[in-house]
């Protein structure tokens, strides 16, 4: 997916979930909208670096002209990628890992476990926000025919911005609504859905993901128990520009 009219920033502070305060290129002083609701404490740092989306000509309803799409962080060295850099580029669009996913299945880069009869990407049905009992998915997916046995499932995406010594973590926040999607794919798979979550690592390098039990121990739990019960747990990381997210490459997830 790709941005229009990217601008680069020094970030000043937070305001409250939705605004922040930025000092843009020759000192004017502004407020922007911040396109994650998360608490993102480690990334939006005084004096740390961020992209914007420009939306001048193309206001419409919005207040604000800016929104905040991607940050700077500054990593230990030890935990750099191979070029060894000072900081890393987190894209921290709380909408952009949906679209990517999207993107990614409709030309196939990614391949659900469970419907690999579906060779052509084409024949995979993808219908986002899908309700299922007291849940709203992120995606349906259909694929194959019904007389050849037509696979359906649902797909659960969690956008991960958290970045620990080269390691990605989720969530930064205690999820219950997290917990409470992880317990209804249980109970999709087993009225014979195929049932997936998808870690969207909205960065590159990283090892691997992992739960953030330090944070909230119970989304952890119900991972485990969703593996158990063989839903399908995927991870992949992206490659972040200012003005760009891309689907990249799968990496492993770790249940400790």
């Amino acid at each position: 997916m790709k941005y229009e009219k990217i601008k680069d920033a020094k970030f000043i502070e937070r305001i409250n979930r939705f605004v922040a305060v930025v000092e843009l290129p020759g000192g004017e002083v502004t407020k922007v909208h911040v396109k994650n609701t998360g608490r993102c404490k480690e990334l939006l740092l005084p004096g740390a670096k961020v992209y914007l989306e420009d939306f001048e000509g193309r206001m419409g309803s919005r207040r604000m002209q800016y929104s905040l799409v991607a940050v700077e962080k500054a990593v230990k060295q030890e935990a750099a990628q191979e070029r060894d850099p000072k900081s890393i580029l987190i894209n921290m669009d709380s909408q952009a890992p949906n679209k990517v996913v999207q993107e990614a299945l409709s030309d196939g880069r990614i391949r659900l476990p469970g419907m690999s009869s579906v060779s052509d990407a084409a024949k995979l049905m993808i219908k986002p926000e899908t309700k299922y009992g007291d849940s709203r998915f992120d995606f349906y997916v259909e694929a194959g025919e019904k007389e050849a046995g037509e696979k359906r499932g649902f797909i659960e995406v969690k956008g991960v911005t958290l970045e620990e010594d080269g390691h990605a973590r989720f969530p930064d926040a205690p999820t219950d609504r997290g917990v409470k999607h992880i317990n209804e794919l249980i109970s999709a798979h087993e009225e014979g859905y195929e049932a997936y979550i998808l870690f969207v690592v909205q960065m590159k390098g990283m090892k691997d993901v992992a739960p953030n039990d330090v944070t909230h121990p119970q989304f952890g739990e119900a991972l485990a128990k969703a593996a158990k019960a063989g839903v399908n747990i995927l991870a992949f990381d992206c490659l972040v520009t200012p003005d760009s997210l891309t689907i990249n490459n799968p990496i492993p997830f770790r249940l400790w």
